[in-house]
């Protein structure tokens, strides 16, 4: 696609963070419902219904059913414009919350450790603010609430995608917000280009021979293939690849045997590498594959190493439409913008931005006054909810200034 022309922005029309103000209680209420009815990766049925009867209670048009159990809420302001997305995503993980909070999930072993409970609630405050907003707002304003973020393969994006989420009528800019617990609530993290990783996952299943423990010059060990390969997997990023390109890999399951006194037939390894660009990506992959066959054959053994399909791409912001957006989030009172660095976390935003240009960015929920100190994805993840007043708003004010905006030729 081609880059954006746009224009400088001035003065937008409506205060959206007073707007904000004024319904934060329900923000607050909406968000705690939310936490206590977790659903993970393609089950979020009740939460499906949940947001798409709140968008036509204020009144958008809704679709049900895009992608799975993602729901498509359409605004059309009262003057000509721009057509800009916004998207929360709805699922939730496999964690048992921790948390000392009153309104802890209800689910055993789900919890929205991953604040995506709070995307939702900001989004919808952002949908009762547009739409108040209506007779001011050009252009038009899709909200995506999307399914199966957390699943890191196929995702919920791309179904989406390809059930026309982006089309009719298609979208000129597209933007998400995710909460950051390691950042200070009220600050919002932004960054033009690369800002989050391709995560490819992969599995590793090597083949050895069995044996009894005390023999093992009569077998072919895959439990010590296992471990050269794990050491040898390091060497790639030390070694083989450019130090100055962002490249991590890692581990995070090994399975192997039954007993202690018996050497296996087989081990296998699961993980995941993290890149920011395709290059980086494509190379890490052949490199991974040539070191754990090579390792394997000289130990005897054979290895299959298989790569996730449709891992998320790397996540990609448009540096002219981050420009203009930055420009408008320090529009916010009392908000802090700050340029963030990369991080090798993976989204599936990222396909939503290889189909429109727009921005990926962050806002903080910590405060070490309230305790709200866990990272995300901690069992005890906890946000400060004075920050989402700064999310609404944003999101608001994002949707009305872009529409006024030109198209994307």
């Amino acid at each position: 696609m081609s880059t954006p022309f746009i224009r400088p922005c001035g003065t937008p029309a409506v205060d959206f963070l007073a707007e904000a103000k004024r319904i934060e209680p329900e923000l607050i209420r909406t968000r705690r419902t939310l936490h206590q009815h977790p659903e993970l990766s393609y089950r979020e049925t009740w939460t499906s219904k949940f947001v798409a009867d709140r968008l036509e209670a204020l009144g958008i048009s809704v679709k049900r059913g895009v992608g799975g159990n993602g729901v498509v809420g359409i605004l059309k302001g009262s003057a000509e414009g721009s057509v800009v997305a916004l998207r929360a995503d709805m699922d939730a993980l496999p964690v048992t919350e921790a948390a000392d909070v009153d309104f802890k999930s209800k689910v055993d072993g789900v919890m929205h450790a991953c604040g995506h409970d709070t995307h939702m609630a900001m989004l919808l405050g952002a949908a009762e603010i547009l739409v108040r907003a209506k007779d001011e707002l050009y252009g038009t304003v899709k909200f995506f609430f999307q399914p199966a973020e957390e699943h890191g393969g196929r995702g919920g994006a791309l179904p989406m995608i390809e059930d026309g989420v982006m089309l009719d009528p298609k979208v000129d800019y597209v933007f998400g917000l995710h909460i950051d617990g390691d950042r200070k609530a009220g600050e919002f993290g932004v960054r033009e280009g690369p800002v989050m990783a391709a995560p490819d996952s992969f599995r590793i299943r090597i083949k050895g021979r069995g044996g009894h423990g005390s023999a093992p010059h009569k077998t072919v060990d895959p439990v010590y293939i296992a471990a050269n390969v794990i050491l040898g997997l390091q060497g790639i990023s030390s070694r083989m690849m450019d130090p100055v390109r962002p490249f991590v890999i890692t581990v995070g399951s090994v399975h192997s045997g039954t007993k202690e006194n018996i050497i296996p037939d087989y081990a296998e390894l699961n993980g995941t590498i993290r890149t920011l660009d395709e290059e980086t990506r494509k190379a890490a992959k052949r490199r991974v594959a040539r070191v754990v066959e090579g390792i394997c054959r000289s130990y005897g053994g054979s290895a299959e190493v298989e790569f996730e399909r449709d891992a998320y791409p790397v996540t990609v912001n448009d540096p002219r439409a981050t420009e203009q957006a930055v420009k408008l989030l320090r529009k916010i009172r009392g908000a802090r913008v700050r340029r963030m660095e990369p991080i090798l976390g993976g989204e599936d935003f990222s396909r939503f931005l290889q189909k429109a240009p727009g921005m990926f960015y962050f806002l903080g929920a910590a405060n070490t006054a309230k305790g709200c100190v866990y990272p995300n994805h901690s069992s005890r993840f906890k946000v400060d909810e004075d920050t989402l007043k700064f999310g609404a708003a944003s999101l608001a004010l994002l949707a009305s200034e872009f529409g006024k905006m030109s198209t994307p030729k």
